[in-house]
């Protein structure tokens, strides 16, 4: 039974919490603290999976309190509540929380919240995976880029349309940016997967704060896995294998949010990068020694890929669900069914063909392409075109289709 802790400095809010969540009793195991103090001396005593907190508390309000549950607990789920009014003090919550729920908060909406927060750990059961994770406050964006956007930003001529330029050259700030639009913050009735749309809904304003709050609060560590070589090298490979992607989205008729997807898919390289370097060392080793992928020394090492890793991450942020399946089985197409061509396929295809194009660069061997499975939902007959779109992509600046 997953266990759930609430956080309010007012009673009567915990007690109509309690009332609303009574039906949750048979699934859930529910504490109830009024305070950030009291909530972390429950968490000392008996650890939780979700922690569920307002943002306004006096002494300790939320965005505080979910920094030290980060700290001493990074496998709980974080979850803040606040209202309309407190949007611009709850940006400091950015780095720490995993979901914004707003208030006055219906039933239905905080239930859904939390069961999803709670069923995660089902749906990827590692402990390794939920430690990376619970942890991870932000991706490490690409500096030069972050400067450049930073530079826009302070001059007030300057247009959404290059602010969504800049935004898209670097994955970091891609998800954080979407991971905040698409929060119960600005309820909006449908999901926002692209940049420019993005941008318009949060606004300069809360944009400069927003990228600020990541250039204070980011939290990776440099190490000598995360050099700016090697940044650079994942954001090329991920804005190329956007391009590929993108064309063969636009050739089959499927969601732009393809695109969102090829983007992230290789996020989980930076927080295994970022948060256990001596795992990622021995992964790099054991990729080149035998001669594999990265992805299947991950597994062989430390039980799960970078592919579940982001997924896992992406899912955390509220990311639509296409977009996470997608990226936790860019790797692994078959653990789905497929009816026809579809994102996780499209992924797992610009993916491979990206690496492609890069092999050829280092006159190094290819990927294999399963192409049973191109077979299967009737395909495989345009791989060659697609390779043809892969050479052309990779001959444009690196710059994601739109």
């Amino acid at each position: 039974m997953k266990r759930i802790l609430f956080v309010d400095d007012e009673v009567n809010i915990l007690d109509g919490l309690k009332r609303m969540l009574r039906p949750m009793r048979g699934e859930w195991e529910m504490s109830f603290a009024t305070g950030g103090e009291a909530a972390l001396a429950i968490l000392e005593a008996s650890p939780c999976d979700v922690i569920v907190t307002d943002m306004r508390m006096p002494e300790m309000d939320g965005a505080a309190l979910l920094e030290k549950v980060r700290e001493r607990h990074p496998g709980v789920f974080r979850i803040i509540l606040s209202g309309y009014t407190e949007l611009q003090a709850s940006l400091r919550a950015v780095p720490v929380a995993h979901q914004f729920l707003m208030k006055p908060c219906e039933p239905e909406a905080l239930r859904a919240g939390i069961a999803r927060a709670a069923s995660l750990g089902n749906i990827l059961d590692s402990r390794m995976l939920t430690s990376l994770v619970g942890g991870l406050r932000d991706l490490p964006p690409l500096p030069r880029v972050f400067a450049k956007l930073k530079l826009a930003l302070a001059d007030p001529n300057t247009s959404m349309e290059q602010i969504s330029r800049i935004v898209e050259q670097d994955v970091a700030v891609s998800a954080k940016l979407l991971q905040v639009v698409n929060s119960a913050f600005f309820g909006l009735a449908r999901n926002v997967t692209d940049i420019k749309s993005a941008v318009v809904c949060l606004g300069m304003s809360v944009l400069q704060d927003l990228v600020l709050t990541i250039e204070v609060q980011r939290s990776f560590t440099p190490n000598e896995f995360l050099t700016e070589e090697f940044l650079e090298g994942c954001q090329r490979h991920a804005q190329l294998t956007a391009r590929i992607a993108g064309g063969i989205a636009h050739e089959v008729r499927l969601t732009p949010a393809v695109v969102l997807a090829a983007l992230l898919h290789d996020v989980g390289k930076l927080v295994i990068a970022e948060r256990t370097p001596a795992h990622f060392a021995r992964v790099l080793e054991e990729a080149e020694v035998e001669h594999i992928p990265l992805f299947a020394a991950e597994e062989r090492l430390i039980h799960i890929s970078h592919a579940e890793v982001g997924g896992y991450l992406l899912s955390l942020w509220g990311l639509p669900g296409d977009v996470v399946e997608a990226v936790a089985h860019h790797h692994h197409p078959r653990r789905v069914s497929h009816s026809g061509i579809d994102m996780v396929l499209v992924v797992y295809l610009a993916n491979l063909l990206a690496h492609e194009r890069e092999a050829i660069s280092k006159a190094a061997p290819p990927p294999l392409i399963d192409m049973e499975i191109l077979e299967e939902v009737g395909v495989a007959s345009r791989l060659d075109d697609w390779r043809a779109l892969a050479e052309v992509a990779d001959s444009k600046p690196a710059q994601l289709v739109s």
